[in-house]
C-alpha cells in the first residue's frame, strides 16, 4: 500500500495525453456512430442512477428538476436496502411523478451499473470513488451521457482509465459533467472571474483548508455483515481503496479551487505530511485523519493545503488566493487590497444551489443539441488529491508524472461478496514499504 509510485514503467504525462487524444481522433472517424441524446422539444430523456446513497439520491432529484422532460427509469446499487430507501425518497419528492422505476428495473450487485446504463440516455454515477473509472468507461462505450460525481479515481491506473474515457467521450460528442460543485456556484464563479481579470494582480499562493470533525461514523459492524467485502463497502469512506482517503474524497474540493486558480495547469511537485492521530480505532479502516501539503507550481507559486478529521475541534473550510495586489476570499466572495470588491447578492436564492446548477447546465446543453465535457478538469483535480495522499503516505516528493505513470492499483483481487477474506491494507507509514 505504501509503495512509492513507479515513475518509469509507462508513458510520460505528455505522451499519455497525446496518445489518448490521438485514439479519440481515430474514434471520431467512425461515421456510423451517433450520440443517443441531442434532445429537442418535449422528447423524454431517460435517466439512470448508479449508486443510490445520499449523494446519488440528491443528484437524481436534481437531474429530474433540471428538465421537465426527464424520467428516472432504472436504478442500480450494491445493496437492495439502500436502493429501496433511495427510491422511496425520490418518489416522495417534488419530482416523484417522474420516477418510473419498475421492480424489474431495480438492480443490485457489482454488475448493476451495466444493466442500468444499457437502457438509458443519461446516467448519474455516484457510487464509491473506486468504481468511477469503470462505470464512466462503460457509459462512454455504450454512448450514454454521464453526470460523474467527484472524485474521478483513487489511483494512477484508475485515473488513466478515466482520462481515456473522457477522450473517447469527446470523440463521440458525449457529455461528461463532473460533480466538483464549487465551480458551479454563481457567486464563486464571479469571484474567480475577478481573479482571472487581474484584480488581485499576479497570483503568488493559494491556501485551502478543509478541517472538520469528519463524516458519518461506520454504519455497520463486521458481525452485521456477511463478508469482509460487504463490511468494507458499507463503511466505504474509511478504506482508501474505496474512497481514496478523505483528501481525495472530501477535501478535494479545496484542491479543486487550487487547480481552478491555476488554470488547471498541474504543479511540478508536492510534498507534505499526514497521519492518523485522532481516529485511531480499527473501525476507521486504514485512512489518515490529517494532511498538510505544499504544491509547487512554476514561477515560485505555491499552493498550501490542510485537511483533517478530528472530533471536538474547530471546523474551518476556507479558500484564499493571494496575489501581488490583493487577496481573494473565495468563500466570502470578496477581494481585499488595492482593488477591493465584493459580490452583490441579487436575492435570487435559487441560482445559488450549485448542486442544481450542475444539472441545469447539463440538460440545457443537451436540449440545445450540445454537450459539456469537463472531465479532464475533474481528472486534474483528482490528480492533486492522489498526489497529496501519496506524498504524505510515502514521505517522498511526488510529481504528476509519478501518479499518471504509477502501476499501484488499489483494486481488490475480485469483486465478490463470497466468503473469502478481504484483508485491510496496512495503514501507510512514511519511509516504510508494506511487507
Amino acid at each position: 500500500m505504501t509503495e512509492r509510485p513507479c515513475a518509469n514503467e509507462a508513458t510520460s504525462r505528455r505522451r499519455f495525453l497525446k496518445e489518448t487524444t490521438t485514439a479519440a481522433a481515430g474514434a471520431a472517424a467512425l461515421a456510423s456512430w451517433a450520440p443517443m441524446v441531442h434532445a429537442a422539444g418535449s422528447d423524454t430523456i431517460k435517466i439512470g442512477l448508479v449508486g443510490s446513497g445520499g449523494r446519488g439520491t440528491g443528484a437524481a432529484e436534481q437531474a429530474l428538476t433540471a428538465d421537465s422532460g426527464t424520467q428516472l427509469v432504472a436504478v442500480g446499487d450494491l445493496f437492495g436496502d439502500r436502493l429501496q430507501e433511495s427510491l422511496s425518497a425520490l418518489k416522495g419528492s417534488a419530482v416523484g411523478s417522474r420516477v418510473v422505476v419498475d421492480k424489474d428495473r431495480c438492480y443490485t450487485g457489482f454488475d448493476a451499473y451495466k444493466q442500468v446504463i444499457d437502457q438509458v440516455d443519461v446516467v448519474v454515477l455516484a457510487t464509491t470513488p473506486h468504481f468511477r473509472p469503470i462505470h464512466t468507461a462503460y457509459a462512454v462505450e455504450k454512448g450514454v451521457h454521464a453526470f460523474v460525481e467527484k472524485p474521478m479515481a483513487v489511483d494512477g491506473p484508475g485515473l488513466r482509465k478515466f482520462l481515456k474515457a473522457v477522450q473517447d467521450a469527446k470523440a463521440k460528442d458525449l457529455s461528461i459533467v463532473n460533480g466538483f460543485c464549487w465551480r458551479y456556484h454563481p457567486a464563486r464563479r464571479e469571484t474567480m472571474k475577478q481573479v482571472f481579470d487581474g484584480r488581485i494582480g499576479d497570483i503568488r499562493s493559494i491556501e485551502t483548508t478543509y478541517n472538520s470533525s469528519g463524516v458519518w461514523e461506520p454504519r455497520k459492524t463486521r458481525e452485521e455483515c456477511g463478508s469482509d467485502m460487504e463490511y468494507q463497502q458499507r463503511n466505504w469512506y474509511y478504506y482508501n481503496w474505496l474512497s481514496g482517503d478523505h483528501i481525495v474524497e472530501q477535501a478535494i474540493h479545496g484542491l479543486d479551487t487550487m487547480g481552478w486558480a491555476m488554470g488547471d495547469k498541474l504543479p511540478e511537485r508536492c510534498f507534505g505530511v499526514g497521519g492518523r492521530q485522532s481516529r485511531t480505532d480499527a473501525k476507521y479502516g486504514n485512512i489518515y485523519d490529517h494532511f498538510s501539503l505544499v504544491f509547487e507550481y512554476p514561477n515560485d507559486v505555491r499552493g498550501y493545503h490542510q485537511c483533517r478529521h478530528w472530533v471536538n475541534t474547530a471546523n474551518r473550510v476556507k479558500d484564499y488566493i493571494l496575489g501581488s495586489e490583493g487577496t481573494a476570499d473565495v468563500f466570502a466572495n470578496s477581494i481585499s487590497g488595492k482593488n477591493k470588491w465584493r459580490y452583490r447578492d441579487t436575492g435570487d436564492t435559487k441560482k445559488y444551489d450549485m448542486y442544481q446548477v450542475e444539472h441545469d447546465e447539463m440538460y440545457a446543453a443537451l436540449r440545445a443539441g450540445k454537450t459539456i465535457n469537463n472531465g479532464e478538469q475533474a481528472a486534474h483535480s483528482t490528480l492533486l488529491g492522489i498526489m497529496g495522499r501519496q506524498a504524505a503516505y510515502t514521505g517522498e516528493i511526488i510529481t504528476p508524472e509519478q501518479i499518471l505513470e504509477s502501476t499501484e492499483d488499489l483494486s481488490p483481487p475480485a469483486y465478490t461478496f463470497g466468503p473469502d477474506p478481504l484483508p485491510v491494507a496496512p495503514i501507510p507509514i512514511p519511509g516504510f514499504k508494506a511487507s
